[in-house]
C-alpha cells in the first residue's frame, strides 16, 4: 500500500530536478566585460551582451565565453638571427583585445598560439634585416613594425592589437663579453686623456 506513495514522491522529486535544470538551462547572467557566443542546435545564434538573457533550453548552447578586457601574453625568448648572423635571444610582450568576439571563436582555433606564431615570424623577419647594432638601438622602430603586421593579420580574427614592446634582447655571450671590454678600453682611454691634460 505504501509503495505507490513512494512512487508518487520519487516522480515528484525527478519532475523537480528537471524543471530546475530546465530553468537554469534557459536563464544566462553575463558580467560585464564578457560575451558569450550562442550556438541552436550546432549554429550560430547570436552573441549575448552583458546582462540577463533567455535562452531555449536544450536547444540554445553557449559555445565559448570571451573576456573583452585587454589581455597581455609574453612569449619565451625566441632566437633570431640578424642579418651579421649573429643569434640574439629576444622577450616580447603583446597587449591585445578582442573586439568581435564571433571572430575570435569562429575565424582561429585558438587566437593566443596564432598571435605567439605571428610574432614569432614577423620578428624573425624585421630582426633579418637589421644587424645586431641596429637591433639593440632601434626597438621603437621594431616594436612599431610589429605591431603594424600584427593589427593587420589578426583584424580578421577579431583581435586588436594595441602594443608590442620588445622586454629583453640578449646578444650571445662573446659578443656581451667584446662589448664590455670595448666600453672598459674605452673608459681606460678618456681616464688616460684626462690625466694626460690634468
Amino acid at each position: 500500500m505504501e509503495l505507490p506513495g513512494y512512487a508518487a514522491l520519487v516522480v515528484l522529486l525527478l519532475l523537480v530536478v528537471f524543471v530546475l535544470v530546465t530553468v537554469s538551462r534557459a536563464i544566462r547572467i553575463v558580467p560585464q566585460a564578457t560575451s558569450v557566443i550562442v550556438e541552436r542546435l550546432g549554429r550560430y545564434s547570436r552573441t549575448l551582451t552583458p546582462g540577463l538573457h533567455f535562452l531555449v533550453p536544450f536547444v540554445d548552447r553557449p559555445r565559448a565565453v570571451v573576456d573583452l578586457r585587454e589581455q597581455v601574453v609574453t612569449f619565451p625568448p625566441q632566437p633570431v638571427i640578424t642579418s651579421d648572423n649573429l643569434v640574439v635571444n629576444i622577450d616580447t610582450v603583446i597587449y591585445f583585445q578582442p573586439t568581435d568576439p564571433k571572430a575570435a571563436v569562429y575565424e582561429i582555433a585558438n587566437y593566443i598560439v596564432g598571435i605567439e606564431q605571428l610574432t614569432v615570424t614577423t620578428l624573425r623577419n624585421v630582426i633579418g634585416s637589421l644587424d645586431l647594432e641596429e637591433t639593440l638601438t632601434s626597438r621603437d622602430n621594431i616594436n612599431a613594425q610589429l605591431r603594424g603586421v600584427l593589427d593587420d593579420a589578426t583584424g580578421r580574427w577579431g583581435i586588436r592589437v594595441n602594443r608590442v614592446e620588445l622586454k629583453a634582447i640578449d646578444p650571445p655571450p662573446s659578443v656581451q663579453d667584446s662589448m664590455e671590454k670595448q666600453m672598459r678600453a674605452e673608459r681606460d682611454r678618456r681616464a688616460a686623456i684626462l690625466n694626460a691634460e690634468g
